[in-house]
């Protein structure tokens, strides 16, 4: 679970209820892309599946192909635990669960983050660090405030500047220095 489920985060930069939320009927791993209809909801131990809070949240995303790669492999894992769990497995269709099919608790989850940056060595983050780190990468990789946006659901650019402008100098550096390669032709 945890490896494809890291991957979607760091790749996709989407929200933690999201992935939760994320059935398997939401991919298309063929095509490489996933709809985001859905995100998980706990209140007072009742599981929710409501629709994300904006039309901009619903979205289409193109998937790398690292991301098919690992969700394909997860799903085969799934289908070995469901095997497992007999009459015990809950058929949620959700791409992310417990062994027995369950939906996953967004504590357990973040658990499993810290043990697996601790073995590595990583200073503590919070899973929510992923969509940054996620959105970091696009910024890093030229991309534009309004393509970040649209990638990352949010409802406004507005709300994408102010998150990640503090990112921008070192963008700014690099098309710097560009910009003296291609004109100095060094």
């Amino acid at each position: 679970m945890e490896q494809a489920l890291y991957v979607t985060a760091l790749t996709l930069g989407m929200r933690q209820g999201e992935i939760l939320g994320l059935q398997w009927r939401d991919l298309d791993l063929d095509l490489g892309m996933v709809a985001i209809r859905r995100t998980l909801v706990r209140l007072n131990g009742a599981v929710t599946f409501p629709e994300p809070k904006t039309e901009r949240s619903r979205r289409v995303l193109w998937l790398p192909k690292m991301t098919v790669s690992a969700l394909r492999a997860h799903h085969a894992r799934q289908l070995m635990e469901r095997l497992i769990a007999g009459s015990l497995w809950q058929d949620t269709g959700l791409v992310f669960t417990t062994e027995t099919g369950e939906p996953l608790r967004d504590t357990s989850v973040t658990k499993a983050f810290q043990r697996v940056l601790l073995t590595a060595g990583l200073r503590h983050q919070r899973f929510h660090d992923l969509r940054h780190a996620a959105a970091s990468f696009l910024l890093a990789q030229g991309f534009e405030m309004r393509q970040i946006m649209g990638i990352l659901g949010h409802s406004s650019i507005a709300l994408t500047a102010n998150l990640y402008t503090h990112l921008m100098p070192a963008v700014k550096q690099e098309a710097s220095a560009r910009m003296d390669a291609m004109l100095s032709g060094v």
